[in-house]
């Protein structure tokens, strides 16, 4: 996740004193307003709770009322100190650290905590409706979405929240998971647009973590209905009648399994699509829209030729990779961050990946979806240090059972986060490495200059071609 504090706003209190606000944005929206005081507050407690060995360097207090310019340089301070705090692997995860963001989230919407009823979809558009607490988190949001449909304890950790965004072409964009610092109620009422829901969607990347949950029915239906819901969009040539021909045979044999067995077999089976983007690779300034499942990135690539490519990279062929945000000043809008005048937030998602035993280069995404991205790559390493380890979602589930104290398996729980790299360039952030925790992973195609499926510089100057997918979706 992506923490910044982009811009400050001067406010006042109940007693009418003014002070300066702190917006920290996570993902490029805002999640938060803060006062120095409150992060200060955090910051101790964070410093008596781990040690001062721990705890990154916060800006001091001042005595006499601080200029413009020094506002902006503690603002930039604060941003350090957030983005320091949250790639802490102990520190970021903690429920200090959470805690505090959940209830700035609340106060800053000023939503009282009483209880409300929330509606989750499920991959398919049907709904379910469950009653919580506007306060309550992520975690507790998910539990009564299980309980509300008989989804076993052990099962929980193989599904996650989501927030999605409707398109009016009948699609949607993934904008997030769901984190434990935010309260889903008020993440999604403090948006004030219906294109926005929550939807709950399966979190693991292995397709063998299929049958542990097609073992429960319920398991087996939310299976079902996000799998028929891609099946579908991907067959769109298909007719009407063709697709209630085939759903009625699965109805009428009250037996989905098969069904789920054959989408199993499709390419691109469980991968999470986003948005039409930019990348640099193979040539700069090329149209893309990237995939994200079976432990790799697809490429399907508009060349400025208008001719089309195709290629994949592995995760495993990942040195490492960073997200970087920037800020472009909307028109008659000004270049200074700290401004009142508004901004959009470029975001962009880097990767060095092995291209050839002996050659490495960085592959550069810019997508507002930059982050989401950067998550799956990070969620697919967890999963596959997991089970190189012996683990599975199902036995961290007994243990948290054991422990007494049951909460949804999250990646960032399970493995703790790969440490940060310094950037050759100050101003990126989040570089995330991988050499460390991947030693022990084979790496497929590491001998080979040309793996069949990995993309290499060569791979973009044969004849690839699109298949399913026209010059429309780019």
């Amino acid at each position: 996740m992506h923490f910044s504090i982009p811009e400050t706003e001067v406010r006042s209190d109940e007693n009418g004193s003014s002070y300066v606000a702190y917006n920290i944005h996570v993902n490029g929206v805002l999640h938060c307003r803060v006062r120095y005081s409150q992060l200060l507050g955090l910051h101790e407690q964070i410093k008596k709770e781990y040690g001062n060995n721990v705890v990154p360097a916060f800006p001091p207090k001042k005595i006499f009322t601080l200029t413009p310019a020094e506002v902006d340089q503690r603002r930039e301070q604060l941003e350090k100190y957030m983005q320091a705090v949250r790639q802490d692997p102990i520190l970021g995860s903690s429920e200090m650290f959470n805690s505090f963001l959940r209830k700035a989230q609340q106060e800053t919407q000023q939503i009282p905590t009483e209880e409300v009823q929330l509606e989750i979809y499920l991959s398919n558009g049907q709904k379910v409706k469950v009653n919580i607490l506007t306060s309550d988190q992520t975690e507790d949001v998910l539990e009564a979405v299980a309980s509300k449909l008989d989804l076993p304890d052990e099962l929980v950790g193989y599904f996650s929240l989501f927030l999605v965004q409707e398109r009016g072409d009948g699609g949607c964009t993934y904008v997030r998971k769901l984190q434990e610092f935010e309260l889903p109620y008020v993440s999604i009422t403090s948006l004030h647009s219906p294109d926005y829901r929550i939807v709950l969607r399966k979190s693991y990347w292995d397709t063998a973590y299929d049958s542990d949950v097609m073992d429960d029915r319920v398991g087996l239906n939310l299976l079902y209905a996000q799998v028929t819901v891609s099946w579908f969009k991907r067959y769109s040539v298909w007719s009407i009648k063709q697709k209630v021909v085939i759903m009625g045979i699965t109805v009428l044999a009250n037996n989905v399994s098969p069904f789920i067995r054959l989408a199993q077999t499709l390419k691109y089976y469980g991968y999470i699509k986003f948005d039409p983007c930019i990348t640099d690779f193979p040539e700069k300034g090329c149209h893309v829209i990237v995939g994200a499942g079976n432990n790799e990135l697809n490429f399907h690539v508009k060349l400025p030729s208008d001719q089309m490519k195709e290629g994949s990279f592995k995760v495993t062929r990942m040195r490492c990779w960073r997200v970087t945000s920037s800020q472009v000043p909307v028109a008659n809008g000004t270049a200074n961050p700290s401004s009142s005048s508004k901004c959009d937030v470029k975001l962009e998602l880097a990767f060095e990946y092995l291209m050839s035993k002996d050659r490495l280069q960085w592959v550069t995404i810019t997508s507002p979806q930059a982050i989401m991205m950067s998550i799956c790559l990070q969620s697919m390493v967890d999963e596959l240090m997991v089970k190189k380890s012996g683990g599975s979602i199902k036995k961290q589930m007994q243990k948290k059972r054991l422990n007494g104290s049951f909460q949804r398996s999250d990646s960032q729980q399970v493995v703790k986060s790969p440490p940060l790299l310094d950037s050759p360039d100050p101003s990126r952030e989040q570089v995330v490495k991988l050499s460390t925790k991947l030693s022990s992973v084979s790496l497929r195609g590491l001998s080979s200059s040309n793996s069949a499926s990995d993309i290499s510089g060569n791979d973009f100057h044969g004849n690839y071609s699109f298949e399913g997918i026209g010059d429309d979706d780019l």
